[in-house]
């Protein structure tokens, strides 16, 4: 049988943290802490603390892999390398399809902020569709356009954070308040939920066979986007809790809109709003990339369609796993509300890092660059944040692994069946 074409490796270290920037400022900023402060009011702040604390953990667990294994499928890779297939196939389908949600969610959370209300369904899908044909042609255009998105982005929340601290009368009780009044499992619910907004580390990991040097540029890219995502989260965080307080932000559906409008600002409203839209395209625009080569990682192992580790021969872009996840999504914006998608999304990354920091913990000692304890932390935070998650979350989540387990076992048998016929 040929050999699979490889990806060309065309990214540098400043390409790569800022797809990484890209993919978890779009999630997080604009969506992330609404929620968490309904599940923990001002203890959203402990929350964010607790999700970087297992977000650090799962990002050294991913570089240190990502520098022994540099290529494309992030820990559906390293699971099958160093824990077997099943492993690996695990994390590999519950990326896959967490992150397909999230593409939708992406793309309606942009056509909310760029649409008027009849209009965001079609809106979401233009955009989807123009941000598959970026990557289509190549990414190098992906890492372009990315790094224009994040500027903009960076911009923008510098702009909130600026008009809401020098805001002349904040509501002053943000950080007041009694940050465990909503006890441990409110803030380990908030914690679960500004964790979905960290995990686009993980598409830097899963683009292992595109950048150049990868056993030096991947840790260091990794790490580097993790810790300028969080300032950025705290800043914004402290702002909005000052500005506009914790119940009020429970109940936002633009909190960093209602910061500037409270602010005497309503000027910068208009500004804040390109900048969620062009925060959720970022994060659209990476998510697609890194779905459609976790695709064709499993596609080369049959763990998905053949069909699917088609690699364009000009561009050298797994074109076929993006169209197939162009029109899936497309389906799923048209027909499905995933205001609630975040909770099975989160249920998916959560399991896809533990079985990360599992795999890491298993390497050996030349190739190890942070302590074991760091994975075993990371593996035991990614169990107590998936226990926070909606029960319906948890049980759909387990539905469709059980139906990626039967397409697997289908799959085995008939194998199987031809060898020995």
């Amino acid at each position: 049988m040929a050999s699979n074409p490889a990806l060309a490796r065309k990214l540098g270290t400043t390409d790569a943290v800022v797809i990484g920037l890209g993919s978890m400022i779009g999630a997080g900023i604009f969506s992330a802490f609404a929620p968490a402060a309904a599940a923990a009011g001002s203890g959203l702040l402990v929350g964010l603390t607790i999700a970087a604390v297992v977000a650090y953990c799962n990002a050294t667990s991913s570089a240190q892999l990502a520098a022994q294994y540099p290529t494309s499928g992030g820990a559906y890779v390293y699971g099958r390398e160093r824990l077997g297939q099943w492993p690996g196939f695990l994390a590999g389908w519950s990326f896959v399809i967490g992150k397909t949600a999230s593409c939708a969610a992406m793309a309606l959370t942009f056509a909310a902020y760029a649409a008027p209300a009849g209009w965001r369904k079609p809106v979401a899908v233009a955009a989807l569709i123009g941000l598959a044909a970026v990557n289509y042609f190549g990414v190098t255009r992906t890492a372009r356009l990315t790094r224009v998105i994040v500027a903009v982005v960076i911009v923008v929340l510098a702009l909130v954070i600026v008009v809401g601290l020098t805001a002349g009368d904040p509501a002053a009780n943000g950080l007041e308040a009694d940050l465990f009044a909503d006890g441990p499992y409110g803030i380990l619910q908030s914690a679960g939920l500004l964790f979905f907004a960290f995990a686009g580390y993980a598409r830097i990991a899963t683009m292992g066979e595109e950048v150049k040097d990868p056993q030096r540029t991947i840790p260091k890219a990794i790490v580097t986007a993790l810790f300028i995502v969080l300032e950025i989260y705290a800043l914004v965080a402290v702002t909005v809790l000052l500005v506009i307080g914790p119940e009020r932000l429970a109940t936002s559906s633009a909190p960093l809109v209602d910061v500037v409008t409270t602010a005497n600002a309503g000027w910068a409203a208009p500004v804040v709003r390109v900048g969620a839209a062009a925060a959720a395209l970022g994060a659209l625009l990476a998510l697609v990339a890194g779905v459609g080569r976790t695709s064709l990682a499993m596609a080369r192992n049959r763990d998905l369609p053949v069909w699917l580790a088609g690699v364009h021969p000009k561009y050298q872009v797994p074109h076929h796993a993006e169209l197939a996840l162009a029109v899936i999504v497309s389906i799923l914006v048209l027909t499905v509300d995933l205001r609630g998608a975040i909770g099975f999304s989160s249920f998916g990354v959560l399991l896809y890092y533990f079985i990360a920091n599992v795999s890491a913990f298993t390497q050996a000692k030349e190739q190890r660059r942070y302590p074991k304890a760091l994975q075993g932390l990371g593996a035991v935070g990614c169990i107590a944040l998936v226990a926070t998650l909606p029960p319906r979350s948890i049980a759909f989540g387990v539905i469709v692994l059980i139906v990626g387990v039967g397409y697997r076992l289908i799959r085995l048998r008939a194998y199987k069946d031809t060898n020995h016929s």
